[in-house]
């Protein structure tokens, strides 16, 4: 294939549904023959995601979380991501570094500029074509998640971590605008994938 495949990244904070439409829009590309990579941070490797299971589950120092984050990252890049988007495979990533700017930064409190060093190091110039930043009220997702699972280590932080995490969230999509597409993620979510679909029309139709 000649054509660079697209790099999607969907984010929120935990509940918001980005997952769920992550798995939508895979069946949307799906039914229209578009070839893609479906993955996750922190995983999608096989030492990725050993290290999600340390991150999820095991208490650590919020620098030791944020380089474990970006030691996944690394690897998930050179072995997965860099290598489908050559291919002209489109990636759809539940979270990506963004995720560290809101999780590391501003729920952990970690220095913005010492992230920087660490996107730089890790990623280059790579960013994702579009970011799908599904915007919730933290009680809302705290509510959702209640209804389906056990939390993790990250989803038991209390709401104000959540606070803070959507405001970094927020303050990202503020400052990039041209690569954020922000949607409400209270809505139900056939509304929001709908959304999501017509705000890539333009390029699926160019894979015609």
């Amino acid at each position: 294939m000649g054509m660079r495949g697209k790099f999607l990244t969907f984010e929120g904070v935990d509940g918001a549904g980005k997952t769920t439409q992550c798995d939508a829009l895979a069946q949307a590309l799906t039914a229209r023959g578009v070839p893609f990579v479906r993955t996750r941070e922190p995983g999608g490797t096989p030492l990725g995601e050993e290290l999600r299971g340390l991150l999820l589950q095991r208490a650590m120092e919020p620098i030791t979380e944020a380089l474990l984050m970006f030691a996944a990252r690394r690897e998930h890049i050179v072995a997965v991501i860099e290598p489908a988007l050559a291919q002209g495979r489109w990636v759809l990533c539940d979270r990506f570094t963004d995720a560290s700017y809101a999780y590391q930064g501003g729920g952990r409190g970690l220095d913005a500029a010492r992230l920087d060093t660490l996107a730089q190091w890790v990623q280059g110039a790579l960013q994702p074509d579009l970011t799908v930043l599904a915007d919730v009220a933290p009680e809302l997702a705290q509510a959702r998640r209640a209804r389906v699972r056990e939390a993790d280590r990250f989803e038991a932080e209390a709401l104000e971590f959540f606070l803070r995490v959507r405001a970094a969230y927020q303050a990202r999509a503020h400052a990039e605008p041209d690569r954020f597409f922000v949607i409400d993620g209270a809505r139900s979510p056939e509304e929001v994938t709908a959304e999501i679909l017509q705000r890539l029309d333009p390029w699926l139709e160019a894979r015609q």
